[in-house]
């Protein structure tokens, strides 16, 4: 057990250190995952809003097809993603694969389902009563929905987080899209599975312990909140 504990403390070395391998992979995984959770929430959440609030035809079915993609493998997200921004894909002429675009790209198809399935649940917890109380009060169109997402605000915190959680934890996108380069494109993950599999458990360790801080900072976020709300 004696390399658990060396590997422990040259970790923390690195981390006070400043070691600039590590950070680069650090800022890469928020900077990435940042903005993925930013278009999901910017997309998913008016697609959450209608899919939980409207009835049409195919409601249930596409209910169903969004549960289903909350569990979907990443290295199917990665596969997809690759295939179309290849050079020799539709969007090969954009220059998306081994780079930071191209993550943001799997990220997003990666967590919008989560983003819609979770907001969509939180609409639907809530009270019947509220859509005609909003009427009552004379919203009409936009003011409905900015009204309902703001009563079922704590919820939709929770999915975000819940998202953000399997951005920044995913490991097939970044590897199959972004290619592991360093400096540019390695994330948490991928320097994770690189350095274990050389032997620098250390690097491997420093990286796991960055990432549930983001994790905890994440919870602790939602929690202040909640508090505060």
């Amino acid at each position: 057990m004696d390399y658990l504990a060396e590997g422990f403390i040259n970790a923390f070395l690195l981390l006070i250190r400043g070691n600039e391998e590590t950070y680069s992979a650090v800022y890469t995984t928020v900077y990435v995952s940042s903005i993925s959770i930013i278009i999901s929430l910017v997309l998913g959440l008016p697609l959450g809003f209608v899919l939980s609030y409207y009835e049409f035809i195919g409601k249930k079915q596409i209910r169903a097809v969004v549960d289903t993609l909350l569990g979907l493998p990443t290295v199917v997200v990665g596969l997809l993603v690759y295939a179309f921004i290849t050079r020799r894909g539709p969007l090969g002429e954009y220059d998306l694969l081994f780079n930071k675009s191209g993550i943001i790209a799997g990220q997003t198809l990666l967590i919008l389902p989560v983003v819609i399935s979770l907001s969509a649940s939180a609409i639907e917890s809530l009270d019947e009563r509220l859509r005609s109380t909003l009427i009552t009060l004379g919203a009409r169109g936009r003011k409905i929905i900015t009204g309902t997402l703001y009563e079922s605000r704590f919820a939709i915190m929770t999915a975000a987080a819940a998202a953000y959680g399997r951005a920044i934890s995913e490991v097939g996108v970044s590897m199959m899209v972004g290619g592991n380069i360093k400096w540019h494109t390695r994330t948490i993950t991928t320097a994770i599975a690189l350095e274990t599999g050389k032997g620098e458990f250390a690097m491997g360790i420093a990286l796991g312990i960055v990432l549930l801080l983001i994790g905890f900072i994440v919870n602790w976020l939602l929690i202040f909140l909640r508090k505060r709300g």
